[in-house]
């Protein structure tokens, strides 16, 4: 190993003279102690490769220092500031500082979705919904169904036209699949997944009545459908009564359960309304919601679709007797239709609640107006 310092030998030599004779009062000492940066100056430099080069991981150079000394390099790890070079003589030594703890990265790691919501946090941290996204932008939460989801309502619609024609019982088949749609759509609609007890209580309660208007016959229809709708929201409350989850979720549940056993229930008008009647407020309501379906303004849809239920009434009218009465019975049809597929749009649905409740809830929402203004128009 070489003994020849940087540049001719002018290192270390006072240095070493006040360490060896008065350590405590030599200057260099003292200005080496105070001024970390100065000690610098003096500390000694060795060229060549040692052994401890041959076994350890070479250290990066260190950047040169701007003084009055030459630029050097050194083979030994860079140690914090806080820590004087000269520590390794043997000498005082300040305490070195402890390392700070790295600050948290902002950025995602890896396996974690980039969906616009913050991180999790153990006091808690709301995640707003779409439609909620969606007020606070200032859009709107409307998605309406779209044109798949209205053929299959009028396909249904036709079916009920078509059979209303030829008895109940054949009547019985399309209305038993619309009712089974209605109890499940509003589950989905109202973020309730899978809910198999309240959508098997809503389906019962719609069988049921069905069941009470075929034994009593269309005279005795709203008394049928409203004794139903009683003996079934006293059987939701005992079923959520039983229930052992929150308070405010029970009560979230009892409301979707009458809810959907309401429009259940109540979608079996179509059994208690005249013939004539299903067969042209069901023909309207297809019809409304296909013109509905276009891709038009909101206003001018509407007014399309009202004015082709119109239409519809009156055409199907002249079929069964009704004549131009059609036209008003078709209207009054059409627009119970339109709160069903609007309240279908509501709150960002999925594409399952387009195919189950944006089909159901216009023909189980008409079968009111189909049944009054049949009894009405008769």
């Amino acid at each position: 190993m070489s003994d020849q310092p940087h540049d001719g030998g002018t290192g270390p030599a006072p240095y070493q003279q006040g360490y060896e004779g008065h350590e405590g009062h030599d200057p260099y000492w003292q200005q080496a102690y105070e001024e970390p940066q100065a000690a610098q100056q003096y500390t000694q430099q060795w060229q060549g490769q040692t052994w401890e080069t041959q076994v350890q991981q070479p250290a990066q150079a260190v950047q040169p220092v701007q003084s009055s000394a030459p630029a050097e390099t050194a083979y030994m790890p860079q140690q914090a500031p806080a820590q004087p070079a000269y520590a390794s003589y043997g000498g005082p030594q300040p305490q070195a500082q402890a390392p700070q703890a790295p600050q948290a990265s902002l950025t995602p790691v890896s396996g974690e979705t980039t969906s616009g919501y913050g991180p999790a946090t153990v006091a808690g941290n709301a995640r707003i919904t779409d439609a909620q996204r969606a007020r606070l932008e200032g859009r709107s939460p409307i998605i309406e169904p779209g044109m798949q989801p209205a053929a299959l309502t009028a396909l249904l619609g036709l079916l009920l036209s078509g059979t209303a024609a030829i008895g109940s019982y054949a009547l019985l088949v399309p209305l038993v699949v619309l009712q089974a749609v209605t109890a499940a759509g509003w589950f989905r609609l109202n973020g309730m997944w899978p809910a198999r007890q309240g959508i098997a209580l809503a389906f019962l309660g719609a069988l049921a009545a069905d069941a009470v208007l075929l034994a009593a016959g269309r005279e005795h229809g709203p008394a049928a459908i409203l004794g139903t709708l009683g003996v079934w929201v006293l059987l939701s409350l005992v079923l959520q009564l039983r229930s052992h989850a929150e308070p405010d979720e029970r009560m979230y549940g009892l409301m979707a359960t009458v809810a959907s056993a309401a429009l259940a229930i109540i979608a079996a008008g179509h059994l208690a309304a005249d013939p004539d009647a299903v067969t042209v407020g069901a023909a309207a309501v297809a019809v409304a919601v296909l013109a509905r379906a276009l891709p038009l303004p909101t206003p001018a849809s509407v007014a399309v679709s009202l004015l082709a239920a119109a239409g519809a009434g009156i055409a199907v009218g002249q079929l069964t007797g009704l004549g131009a009465k059609g036209a008003l019975l078709g209207g009054g049809a059409a627009v119970c239709a339109l709160i069903g597929h609007r309240v279908a749009s509501y709150d960002y649905p999925s594409k399952f609640v387009h195919l189950t409740a944006g089909v159901a809830l216009p023909l189980a929402a008409a079968a009111p107006a189909v049944y009054v203004l049949g009894r009405a128009l008769a």
